[in-house]
């Protein structure tokens, strides 16, 4: 499966594909939090990422943490090449108001697939966001404020810059 097959699986379809381990996390919580195996750890078995949550007392609650954690490694860790032909995904459009401009809020379940779209143009167009920007059909402010959006997705838009040359965004 490629990476955005994976970032639109359903979660038990991508628990599949992962080695899940539970154990006893450490820290505040009392002593309920010291007996049960409420944390978990995820591994992606055909990319080799990792995810964890250990936050709740439910290990239900945190295996769905670590899920989506787990989507957002995946979309800022892995690039793919753009094809000539390429287009934005369907999600792309589908999160824009008609006078185009981008609407997506952190907790969207979308955002692993727009993330890994817009880091794979920005990679493409060596860092540049205007040219990036261009071919998402957005302005360069909206990328940027795209970005801003999680902060692993701008960590990761900055390293892409950096590797290509371009000075870091800032956080506005």
């Amino acid at each position: 499966m490629r990476r955005d097959d994976w970032l639109r699986a359903d979660d038990d379809a991508l628990l599949a594909a992962c080695e899940v381990d539970t154990y006893r996390a450490s820290g505040p919580g009392g002593q309920k939090r010291n007996k049960t195996s409420s944390a978990v750890r995820l591994r992606h078995t055909p990319s080799g990422i990792m995810a964890i949550a250990e936050e709740s007392r439910s290990q239900h609650e945190n295996k769905a943490r670590a899920l989506r954690r787990l989507r957002r490694e995946l979309a800022t860790q892995l690039r793919e090449a753009l094809a000539d032909d390429w287009t934005p995904p369907a999600e792309w459009a589908a999160h824009r108001t008609p006078a185009g401009r981008m609407e997506v809020s952190s907790r969207n379940p979308a955002l692993p697939i727009l993330a890994a779209a817009a880091l794979d143009v920005l990679a493409h167009a060596k860092g540049r966001l205007s040219d990036a920007a261009g071919m998402l059909g957005i302005t360069t402010g909206q990328l940027s404020r795209f970005f801003a959006i999680d902060e692993k997705v701008f960590a990761a838009a900055n390293r892409i810059r950096a590797a290509a040359g371009q000075p870091a965004m800032r956080m506005s």
